[in-house]
């Protein structure tokens, strides 16, 4: 068990820090998907990848967090990431846009590009752990990828990152 949580304890993290934007809340839900976890392996079709199971489960425990939180002032959140230190270097406000922009998308689409871009997974696990056709998956990280694009260029930002987004 514990080689479990090491294996995949940053992903889930991850996915859960992007997708409520509150380190807090997602080290309580990161906690919550692995004793989800726990309790469930046995229901597990070892035929299948653990890892797109385990996150299906994240997102899952992220989309109830968010339904049964009550969202705090986005003012609150951006101080909160803002908050590590002086006058940022590109890099790290380059980061900073890039974060803000992914927190204005649609729940969908912030968990598609999480998923896609941040824990690399493949469009066809991304599928299964939401429950989408990957046609689906594949316009909504699209979608995602140009309304991102879309909010970094009115913010000046669009020509550090263009190609990456592309």
């Amino acid at each position: 068990m514990r080689t479990l949580v090491e294996r995949y304890q940053s992903d889930v993290f991850g996915l859960c820090v992007r997708v409520l934007h509150h380190r807090q809340d997602a080290e309580d839900v990161t906690q919550e998907v692995f004793l989800r976890v726990f309790r469930s392996l046995k229901r597990w079709d070892s035929s299948r990848p653990l890892k797109p199971w385990i996150m299906t489960i994240a997102v899952n425990r992220c989309r109830t967090w968010l339904a049964q939180r009550v969202k705090r002032p986005e003012l609150v959140d951006y101080l909160h990431e803002t908050a590590a230190g002086p006058k940022a270097d590109d890099s790290k406000e380059l980061a900073q846009e890039i974060r803000a922009a992914l927190a204005q998308l649609r729940e969908d689409y912030q968990i598609v590009f999480v998923m896609f871009h941040e824990q690399g997974l493949p469009l066809e696990d991304i599928a299964r752990a939401i429950g989408k056709p990957v046609g689906t998956v594949k316009t909504w990280l699209h979608r995602a990828r140009l309304e991102m694009l879309q909010r970094l260029k009115r913010r000046g930002m669009v020509s550090e990152v263009e190609h990456e987004l592309s």
